[in-house]
C-alpha cells in the first residue's frame, strides 16, 4: 500500500487526506479566539442588553472550538454537540455574536462528509430550540433578555436556510473535485496499463523473432559443425548478429522506463523501410521472402509503421516455427487512401510441432490484433489454401490523431 497513513487512517473521511494533521487544533483556536473577541465586543451594543459574560458563557464560547478538533473523525458527533452548546448558551440569554460559527464549520463539515442527516437533524434542532427559548418556556433567559419577536425568528430562520444552502454548495464542489481527480487517476493507470501492454508487445515480438531465428540457426550448427564447420561458422555468425539486433532493440524498449533523464533512443522505432533487412533475416533462417507493393505508397505515421513491421516480423516468425514452408509472400496494399493493407502469406503446409513445444496457441496472433486495434484497424487471420494468411488493414488517419494528442 502506497501513501501516508494520513490518507488511509480509518474513520477519516476521504475529503481529509493529504492535509496537515494540526490544521484541525490550528482552525479551532482561531474560531475560539474569534468567538471570545466578537462576543465581548458586541456584548454591549446590543439593545436591550442582554446577560453579560460570566464563567459558563466563556466555557460554552470554548466548548464549540474544542469539539471542533473532533470534526473530521466524528462529523455527526460534533456537530450535534455544538447544536447542544449554541442552545445552551442562547438559553442563557448571552449576548448573539459569532457564537454561531462553532455550529456553522461544524454543519458544514458534517454535511461535506456525507453526515448529512445528522447535521440537518442538529440544524433542525437549533431552530425548534431558538423557536421554543423565545415564545414558548415562559422563563426562558432568551424572553427575559429582550426579544423581537417573529421578526427575529424569520431573521435565524433566513440564517439556517442560508447555512443549509452554502453546505450544499461546499459538498457539491468538494464531490466535483473528488470526481474530477478520480478520473484522472483512472485515466493515468489506464495509460500505464496501456504503456505497459504495448512494451509487452514490442518485447514478445522482438524476443519471439530473435529467438526463433537464433533456435533455428543453432540447429544448423549442431549439424554442421563436425561434416561442414564453415557453414556452421556461418550459422553461429547469424546468431551472433541476431543476438546483438535483439538486445540492441530490448534494451531501445526498456529505456522508457526510465522517465523522462532517459537517455534518447540511438535510433528510429523500426518501420517499413527495414522491410528488406527483415526479409534478409529471414532468408539465413531458411525462408524465403519476397515482398511486393500494390499502390503508390507514402510516408505513414510512425505507429502505422511500426505496426506494420511488427506484424510483418511477427507473421514470418510463425511462418519459420509452425509451418514446412521455405517462401512467404509480403504484400503492401496501398490502394486504400486512408489506409495501408499488410498481407503474409504462408504457402504452407503446417509443420509438425517440436516434442519440447508447449500445446496451445501462444500470444503472437492476440498481439497482432492488438496492435490493430489500437489503431482502429482490424485483422484477420486463418487458413487458406493449405497455408495461412494474415490480413492486416491500419488506418493512418486515426494514428496521426493518436501522434498528434501525445
Amino acid at each position: 500500500m502506497t501513501g501516508t497513513p494520513e490518507e488511509y487512517r480509518p474513520g477519516r473521511p476521504p475529503w481529509a487526506g493529504g492535509r496537515r494533521a494540526g490544521w484541525p487544533v490550528a482552525s479551532s483556536l482561531a474560531i475560539a479566539a474569534v468567538q471570545l473577541a466578537g462576543s465581548f465586543a458586541t456584548v454591549r451594543h446590543q439593545v436591550p442588553p442582554r446577560h453579560a459574560l460570566d464563567g459558563f458563557a466563556v466555557a460554552l464560547l470554548l466548548a464549540g472550538p474544542a469539539l471542533l478538533v473532533l470534526r473530521r473523525r466524528r462529523p455527526a458527533a460534533v456537530v450535534a454537540g455544538t447544536a447542544a452548546v449554541l442552545l445552551l448558551y442562547l438559553g442563557g440569554g448571552y449576548p448573539y455574536g459569532p457564537v454561531f460559527l462553532s455550529f456553522a464549520v461544524a454543519y458544514c463539515v458534517a454535511v461535506r462528509s456525507g453526515r448529512r442527516r445528522a447535521a440537518w437533524l442538529s440544524l433542525g434542532g437549533v431552530w425548534l430550540g431558538h423557536l421554543l427559548l423565545a415564545f414558548v418556556v415562559p422563563t426562558s433567559a432568551l424572553r427575559g433578555a429582550g426579544h423581537d419577536g417573529w421578526w427575529q425568528e424569520l431573521g435565524v430562520s433566513a440564517l439556517a436556510l442560508l447555512l443549509a444552502a452554502v453546505a450544499e454548495l461546499f459538498r457539491f464542489r468538494h464531490e466535483r473535485v473528488a470526481a474530477h481527480r478520480a478520473a484522472a487517476q483512472e485515466a493515468a493507470r489506464r495509460r500505464a496499463d496501456e504503456e505497459r501492454l504495448r512494451m509487452a508487445r514490442e518485447l514478445h515480438d522482438i524476443l519471439a523473432h530473435s529467438i526463433s531465428l537464433i533456435h533455428l540457426q543453432a540447429g544448423v550448427a549442431l549439424e554442421l559443425i563436425d561434416d561442414q564447420p564453415e557453414q556452421a561458422r556461418a550459422a553461429l555468425v547469424t546468431i551472433k548478429a541476431a543476438s546483438k539486433e535483439a538486445l540492441g532493440e530490448v534494451r531501445q524498449v526498456l529505456g522508457t522506463l526510465r522517465g523522462p533523464g532517459a537517455a534518447a533512443p540511438r535510433r528510429p522505432a523500426p518501420g517499413l523501410d527495414r522491410l528488406p533487412e527483415l526479409a534478409e533475416q529471414a532468408a539465413e533462417a531458411g525462408l524465403a521472402v519476397e515482398l511486393r507493393t500494390a499502390g503508390d505508397a507514402r510516408e505513414l505515421p510512425a505507429g502505422v509503421g511500426l505496426a506494420a513491421f511488427r506484424i510483418v516480423q511477427e507473421a514470418l516468425t510463425n511462418v519459420i516455427r509452425h509451418s514446412a514452408a521455405r517462401s512467404a509472400e509480403v504484400l503492401l496494399d496501398w490502394s486504400a487512401p486512408d489506409a495501408l493493407t499488410v498481407r503474409v502469406t504462408d504457402p504452407g503446409p503446417a509443420a509438425q510441432p517440436e516434442p519440447a513445444e508447449p500445446a496451445g496457441g501462444g500470444n503472437g496472433l492476440p498481439g497482432m490484433r492488438e496492435r490493430c486495434a489500437a489503431l482502429g484497424g482490424e485483422l484477420t487471420a486463418g487458413p487458406w489454401q493449405g497455408g495461412f494468411r494474415v490480413t492486416a488493414r491500419l488506418p493512418e488517419r486515426g494514428a496521426a490523431t493518436r501522434e498528434a494528442d501525445g
